[in-house]
């Protein structure tokens, strides 16, 4: 009798997590297939697509698990996966994260989000939303989310055995990382014991979400004028607010002194500054705030900052966009402002 709960017309049960760089999706991934494969004797594959290894970018790890007597001879991305998970909401802005996914298919978020308003940015019909506050696990046990979101992947995947998961944990930590083993174990626990589940029942038109393969936007008809790529690298036309792996720079103005040691420590465009004059009359450059387009969530300005001006702040839905300062290029939108 199969243990797999479904499978698709190949035999395969697949899993897709959806992630940036820097959060641990592949070495989750090959975790996950590793448990699955010498923990219960399932035939099992695991692969990671992205493009520059960077923290920050997009990143999409692949799992196929499949019957003993089953070969898998395809190593394509997964489309169609019956589960997806997803380590960083703000991938939402970048990726179409709940792609392919079935009308009966699972969804695993790390968020503390309600389900519903989950459902609408996914744009999900029907099927299964779980949700894991893996940033939070990871910051109290001092580890990395992919382990919480192991755990909450185990419990989703409930053919899969947990204990299993645990030895491949401590294979893995114990020969260079022997003090991160207990950690990264409670870690999993509270990932595997706290996820939350919400079905929405499929209706006879449900289809579930369409795959879409993404395109490029620059071809023959769309490319910019000369050919030229205006959004290359950190350019300040790019919006890095993705590359944030959970926290952003809180800025009190109340606190501030205005002496650039935030700035100089930045790598990018945040600090926005307006000239001014001081109690003396004397013109002197006062910081407005941080445009958040270009925070990568370093926090590099929060360790520069000599006050209580600037503080470390878990990133809520909304935040960024309701506190940003916005930059001002004149010479790059061809006017002076």
């Amino acid at each position: 009798m199969s243990i797999l709960p479904r499978k698709n017309e190949l035999g395969f049960y697949e899993i897709r997590l959806e992630s940036i760089g820097g959060l641990g999706a592949n070495l989750a991934g090959k975790m996950l297939a590793e448990a699955g494969v010498f923990g219960l004797g399932l035939n099992g594959s695991n692969f990671a697509s992205y493009g520059s290894e960077k923290k920050g970018s997009p990143v999409k790890s692949f799992i196929r698990f499949c019957e003993p007597d089953t070969e898998i001879r395809v190593h394509s991305p997964i489309e169609e996966p019956h589960v997806v998970g997803v380590f960083h909401e703000a991938l939402y802005k970048m990726v179409d994260v709940a792609s392919g996914l079935g009308p009966d298919g699972i969804i695993l978020v790390n968020s503390t989000r309600d389900f519903d308003e989950i459902k609408i940015d996914l744009k999900m019909e029907s099927g299964t939303i779980a949700t894991v506050d893996a940033l939070g696990i990871a910051v109290e046990e001092k580890t990395k989310v992919n382990t919480a979101m192991l755990g909450a992947l185990f419990r989703v995947c409930d053919f899969l055995d947990p204990e299993a998961m645990k030895q491949v944990i401590r294979k893995t930590f114990e020969k260079k990382y022997p003090h991160l083993v207990e950690p990264n174990l409670r870690t999993f626990d509270k990932g595997y014991q706290t996820v939350n589940f919400k079905t929405y029942e499929k209706n006879h038109e449900a289809t579930g979400v369409g795959f879409t393969r993404p395109l490029s936007q620059l071809g023959y008809l769309t490319q910019e004028l000369g050919g030229v790529l205006t959004s290359q690298a950190n350019s300040i036309q790019k919006d890095l607010s993705g590359s944030r792996q959970g926290f952003l720079p809180k800025f009190v103005q109340e606190e501030c002194i205005h002496c650039a040691a935030c700035d100089t420590a930045c790598p990018d465009f945040c600090f926005v500054w307006k000239e001014g004059e001081d109690k003396r009359g004397r013109k002197q450059m006062f910081l407005q705030g941080i445009d958040y387009q270009y925070c990568k969530g370093c926090l590099k300005c929060v360790e520069a900052c000599p006050t209580t001006a600037l503080s470390d702040l878990r990133e809520t839905l909304g935040y960024a966009e309701s506190h940003q300062v916005k930059q001002s290029f004149p010479y790059v939108i061809g006017g002076i402002s």
